[in-house]
């Protein structure tokens, strides 16, 4: 791999990374209702679920998958439920309880979510099959350079992903002065249906 092929391949990462979608839209929301903290273990998460799919395409499994529509609604259906589940469970959440008591416990239950609901998303990993290979070279072992591929993209978007939950969660301390704060439970239940009905129908 040169550096032209890791510089085209970066560029192309941030700026699919900075598109709006659910993942960032979910980042934001947990960082504005529980601080900047919290957003960066839910990104965590999310970052650390791509290396799933990274090996998944290194390994020939997303090809596989793609070929079976069956499977991949499986897996979809999945994580709708899932996200469902959690809207569920954060309905009747009321104030900043995360970030201002659970601590740790508390950011490795984010990190956790977050992880689980970028595994369950199927469309992150089409999106990697589709992708990734566009930026492998003849020459080099194909596996080799998909890690390498997946690495930067897990470097970049983890990055982008924290400075946009420290900024949002600048926007905490506001949240918690205001009315709003006793609907926190409700604003992530919606944000959770949001990203499930995304995962279904968009």
């Amino acid at each position: 791999m040169d550096i032209y092929q890791i510089i085209s391949f970066l560029a192309a990462s941030v700026l699919l990374t900075l598109l709006p979608g659910p993942d960032i839209l979910f980042v934001v929301a947990q960082s504005i209702t529980s601080g900047w903290r919290s957003g960066v273990a839910v990104a965590l998460g999310l970052c650390s679920g791509l290396i799933v799919h990274t090996t998944a395409v290194a390994l020939g499994l997303a090809a596989l998958l793609a070929t079976h529509p069956v499977a991949l609604t499986g897996v979809k259906v999945l994580g709708a439920l899932y996200l469902l589940y959690l809207a569920y469970m954060s309905w009747g959440e009321k104030g900043l309880r995360i970030s201002k008591s659970e601590g740790k416990q508390g950011y490795a239950k984010l990190m956790k979510v977050g992880f689980v609901m970028n595994v369950l998303n199927p469309k992150v990993l089409l999106f990697y099959l589709a992708f990734l290979p566009q930026f492998v070279v003849p020459g080099t072992s194909t596996i080799l350079q998909v890690f390498i591929l997946g690495a930067v993209f897990f470097i970049q978007a983890l990055a982008i992903f924290s400075v946009v939950a420290y900024f949002a969660g600048l926007l905490n301390r506001a949240v918690e002065q205001s009315a709003a704060s006793r609907h926190i439970g409700k604003i992530k239940s919606t944000v959770f249906v949001l990203i499930a009905a995304n995962l279904l129908w968009l």
